[in-house]
């Protein structure tokens, strides 16, 4: 009792006036505290969930991030740049999906830089280079051997018209640089046109052709390479009407050429540049204009082809044309270092002039694996899937438009998408800023995303082509969880 009592005076001597303001702030604490706790309980409740997938990555004994870092810093180029503040480390890949050092799971919406077509590590490409890889890794195109020949038969049914000729290469700027040489020995003119905002590479040549201040050093580059009104629907001065912007390229021949020109180079959706596709009837306008002025047209299909589209196997189909040179790379091999030029036979014959060689080019276990890419997207029939899922997330995308202000514009088709970023709807400001917040959180939430546009504010959604209707949900509802927190 005595106890009781005692506990009891402390109790009111303690809630005394004097007393008040700290209980007062303990309690409200406490009560904050708590209510956070219960705030993030409910929150992790509501998190995005990644879909199910049948698959265990291998444990991982290799070396951490920081001393991946450490190594980099100490002997590779500087350039190079990594994404996010905190590196992600991955180690594995498994169709749509990177883990990293931890084994977690994350779901690839860039695909490498759209490189990873059929998805990581598929099995049948696999299989291609393995079996290869025991016959013969490495001849030249000095010795006959049926895998390059093989392949540039398949290759070329895949494409229309009179593109019958294959050169094979070793990357898309390797690639574009060849179509600039060729377009100017069959021509016999120099000049070349491209369109602003474009990426071609960064070889020295495709350097020029390229038209973002991004990727261009201060060195001598781009002799009679000329660049014009990108005909772009959403921040272009003519809409969505191809005819007018080229309109500018036929002033542009005029004013700034002898009149003749040796080619003229476009992206059908423009990739690093921020999927941006082209004003409808642009490229049919334009390539009149071309060809008139004695010129040839390439179409730059690095990123566009094989089906990523979902509506045409090549990007170029979706503006009904065809042209005269084809430049391929990156989801050609699933992510071997292979590319290729195709043109017809008239123009191929150019390059008979001199010796023609590359040490590379078709190697025989590329293009075995260029090969089995083919087939794959054959069998899976990826086009159509392609279509499917890239209509589903176009939907789902327009919805998160309409509730979040900060998204000024979806574009693109099939599995090459971009979702532009504004910190203002109507003056179209970038919102950079933002953009570097939410691409962070996006990827805690456990997705990759690319990101583009010269102000680097478009997220570019080009997933291996195994990408599933889950996981397209998967990646909106991230996207929305993430703006509803900025």
């Amino acid at each position: 009792m005595a106890a009781a009592a005692f506990l009891s005076r402390s109790r009111k001597q303690w809630t005394s006036a004097a007393c008040s303001p700290l209980l007062r702030s303990l309690s409200t604490a406490v009560t904050q505290a708590a209510a956070k706790t219960s705030s993030d309980a409910s929150n992790a409740a509501v998190l995005p969930q990644i879909p199910p997938f049948n698959y265990t990555p291998r444990p991982y004994e290799g070396p951490l991030a920081d001393e991946i870092l450490a190594k980099r810093k100490k002997f590779l180029n500087p350039a190079l740049f990594l994404y996010y503040k905190k590196h992600v480390n991955i180690v594995e890949g498994k169709m749509q999906y990177l883990f990293d050092e931890t084994g977690r799971r994350y779901l690839d919406a860039f695909a490498g830089i759209v490189t990873v077509s059929v998805g990581h590590c598929h099995p049948h490409v696999v299989d291609a280079v393995i079996r290869q890889s025991k016959l013969l890794q490495h001849t030249t195109t000095i010795y006959l051997h049926h895998a390059i020949a093989d392949y540039a038969e398949a290759l070329v049914k895949k494409m229309p018209g009179d593109l019958k000729v294959v050169y094979f290469v070793n990357s898309g700027s390797e690639a574009n640089d060849m179509a600039m040489m060729m377009a100017r020995l069959y021509s016999g003119s120099f000049d070349i046109v491209a369109l602003r905002n474009a990426y071609h590479g960064m070889s020295p040549a495709t350097m020029g052709l390229t038209a973002h201040n991004t990727w261009k050093y201060n060195v001598p580059q781009g002799f009679g390479v000329h660049h014009v009104l990108n005909p772009d629907p959403y921040r272009g001065p003519f809409g969505a009407d191809g005819k007018k912007y080229a309109a500018d390229l036929s002033n542009l021949i005029e004013s700034s050429t002898p009149g003749r020109i040796a080619g003229f180079f476009a992206e059908t959706i423009q990739g690093v540049g921020g999927a941006v596709e082209l004003a409808p009837g642009y490229l049919s306008a334009a390539y009149d204009i071309v060809r008139k002025a004695g010129g040839v047209c390439v179409a730059d299909e690095v990123q566009t082809g094989f089906g990523r589209t979902g509506s045409h196997f090549w990007g170029f189909e979706t503006q009904g044309v065809i042209p005269d040179i084809v430049t391929l790379a990156k989801g050609i091999g699933n992510g071997l270092p292979m590319a290729a030029v195709v043109t017809t036979p008239e123009i191929a014959s150019v390059m008979n002039q001199r010796l023609h060689f590359n040490t590379y080019g078709g190697n025989p276990v590329c293009s075995a694996a260029g090969h089995a890419v083919l087939e794959v997207l054959e069998k899976e029939q990826r086009q159509h899937h392609c279509a499917v899922v890239g209509d589903h997330l176009l939907k789902r995308l327009h919805a998160l438009q309409e509730k979040h202000d900060i998204i000024g514009h979806v574009r693109g088709r099939g599995l090459m998408l971009g979702v532009e970023l504004v910190s203002d709807r109507m003056t179209k400001t970038p919102a950079k800023a933002e953009t570097l917040q939410l691409f962070e959180t996006i990827k805690d939430l456990g997705v990759l995303v690319g990101k583009g546009g010269l102000h680097g504010n478009v997220f570019r959604i080009k997933p291996p082509m195994c990408f599933t209707l889950e996981d397209a949900d998967f990646l909106v509802d991230v996207m929305d969880h993430a703006m509803s927190k900025l």
